[in-house]
C-alpha cells in the first residue's frame, strides 16, 4: 500500500498541469487579468483536453475505488507468494456521464489494456492520456470522453497508439487477485508501520450535527489530540489516519462519549453513496443526498423483517445522469428525472465489475417501495449461498445483464 500511495503522488503530480491559465480572468470575451505571462503547457499543450481525465488506483480484493468507472486505472498486481509489487494492469474507457433518452450516451467500464510495471506506470499513464488529446472529440461534448475514442477506434488501435508513443511493447495483463467488494473496510485497522487507521460511516461525506448524533463535534474535539491525518474515501466515509497506540484510546474515549460507532448503522445504510444533488448542484433534476437517508430508512423496514441485516446491499442515488455517485455500478440505483421522480436500475456487480440496467422509469417514493420491497422479499426466500442481490436479480431474469458499455440501453 505505501507502494501504491507513493506513486499515486507521483503521477498526480506528473500529470498535473503547469500552466497559469486557470489564474486568468475574461470579461466579455477578453482577458482582463492574468495573462501577463505565455506559459508553455508540456502536456496539454494549448487546447488541453476534450474533456475531464478522470484515474483510480485499486489494490485488490478492494475496489473501494470504483477502478473501473474511470478514463485510467490502475490495478495492483501482487506477487501472491513474495507479496511484492509486480506492477498493474491498467485500463482504460471508463466513464459514468449519460443522457436520459439519449441512447448515443452511456455509462461504460474501463477495459483491460495491457501490464506495465512500476517503472513504466508514470509514462503509459502520460501517453493513454495524450492519445485522448489528440484524437478525443473537439466538436461533440456527449461525445468526447475516452470510452467514445474506444468505441470510435477500438482497444487495439489505442494500445498501438500507446506503444508507438513509448517506443517499447508493452505485456499483456497478468491474472490478478478478483475483486470482492467496492465497499470500504470499517473499524480499526493497523498497518505494518506501527499506527492505526479508523474507517467512520460518514453519511453521503457531510460532517454534521443532528439532534442526536454529534458527529461533527467529535471529530472536532478529535482533531484537537490528532496527530495524524482524516482522509476521505471513494465511498464517502472518513479515515483518522496514522494513530499511535498511545492515542487509539483517547480517541476511543471521545467516539464513546458522543456515541460514535458504525455499529449503529444498518449495512444497507453503510452501502450507501449518493451525490450533492439539490439545492447545491445545478444540474441535478432531482434530490439525492438529503433523499436518499429517508429512503434506506424506509427499505430497512423490509430489509429487517426478511433477516438481511447483515446482507450488504450496494445503494446509490444521483440526482442526474451525469452519475456522480457512480449509480450504474449499484445493485440498486436511482437516478433523478425530475423533483420526486427517478428511474430506477438493477443487476450491477458485487464489485463494480457489471453496469446495472433501466429496470423502471418515473417512480416516485410509492413506486419505488411497491417495486422494491417484493424483490427483497423474493431475494431473501430466493437468494443461494453468498449470492449478492445484483447477482440474484440477473439469475432470476428480473433484468438482463449489461455485458459492455455499449448494451446498456438493450433491453
Amino acid at each position: 500500500h505505501t507502494i501504491v500511495y507513493e506513486f499515486s503522488k507521483k503521477l498526480s503530480e506528473h500529470l498535473t498541469p503547469h500552466t497559469s491559465a486557470y489564474h486568468e480572468i475574461w470579461l466579455d470575451k477578453k482577458p482582463v487579468a492574468g495573462n501577463a505571462v505565455k506559459d508553455f503547457e508540456p502536456l496539454y499543450g494549448e487546447t488541453y483536453l476534450p474533456r475531464k481525465f478522470k484515474i483510480a488506483i485499486a489494490i485488490p480484493p478492494h475496489n473501494d475505488v470504483d477502478v473501473y468507472c474511470h478514463d485510467l486505472g490502475y490495478i495492483a498486481v501482487v506477487n501472491q507468494k513474495t507479496g511484492e509489487l509486480e506492477g498493474f494492469n491498467v485500463t482504460i474507457g471508463g466513464g459514468m456521464g449519460m443522457t436520459h433518452n439519449n441512447t448515443k450516451t452511456y455509462p461504460c467500464l474501463g477495459q483491460l489494456l495491457a501490464f506495465c510495471t512500476l517503472d513504466q506506470a508514470s509514462d503509459v499513464g502520460e501517453q493513454v492520456m495524450l492519445v485522448q488529446r489528440d484524437n478525443g472529440s473537439r466538436t461533440n461534448r456527449k461525445h468526447a470522453r475516452v470510452k467514445y475514442t474506444l468505441e470510435d477506434h477500438g482497444l487495439e488501435w489505442y494500445l498501438q497508439q500507446v506503444e508507438e508513443r513509448l517506443g517499447y511493447k508493452l505485456e499483456k495483463p497478468r491474472p490478478t487477485v478478483d475483486f470482492i467488494t467496492k465497499g470500504d473496510t470499517y473499524d480499526w485497522v493497523q498497518g505494518i508501520d506501527g499506527l492505526w487507521h479508523l474507517t467512520l460511516f460518514v453519511e453521503h461525506g457531510r460532517v454534521k450535527d443532528t439532534h442526536d448524533y454529534r458527529l461533527r463535534t467529535g471529530i472536532r474535539e478529535i482533531a484537537l489530540i490528532h496527530d495524524g491525518d482524516f482522509r476521505f474515501t471513494g465511498n464517502q466515509n472518513m479515515i483518522i489516519g496514522g494513530v499511535k497506540s498511545e492515542k487509539k484510546q483517547q480517541i476511543e474515549q471521545i467516539l464513546q462519549k458522543y456515541n460514535i460507532n458504525n455499529g449503529r448503522w444498518s449495512t444497507l445504510r453503510l452501502n450507501s453513496v449518493a451525490c450533492t444533488a439539490l439545492p447545491t448542484c445545478g444540474l441535478a433534476f432531482a434530490e439525492s443526498e438529503r433523499y436518499l437517508p429517508r429512503l434506506v430508512t424506509l427499505l430497512e423496514k423490509t430489509i429487517e423483517e426478511c433477516g438481511l441485516s447483515n446482507e450488504p446491499i450496494h445503494i446509490r442515488m444521483s440526482g442526474c445522469p451525469n452519475g456522480c455517485s457512480r449509480p450504474w455500478v449499484g445493485e440498486i440505483a436511482m437516478v433523478g428525472r425530475s423533483p420526486g421522480i427517478y428511474n430506477l436500475y438493477l443487476g450491477a456487480g458485487f464489485a463494480g465489475e457489471r453496469l446495472n440496467k433501466l429496470y423502471k422509469e418515473a417512480l416516485n417514493e410509492q413506486a419505488l417501495l411497491d417495486e422494491l420491497q417484493p424483490l427483497i422479499r423474493r431475494f431473501a426466500k430466493e437468494k443461494t449461498e453468498n449470492e449478492h442481490f445484483g447477482d440474484f436479480v440477473v439469475r432470476a431474469g428480473i433484468i438482463a445483464a449489461t455485458t459492455a458499455g455499449q448494451n446498456f440501453h438493450a433491453k
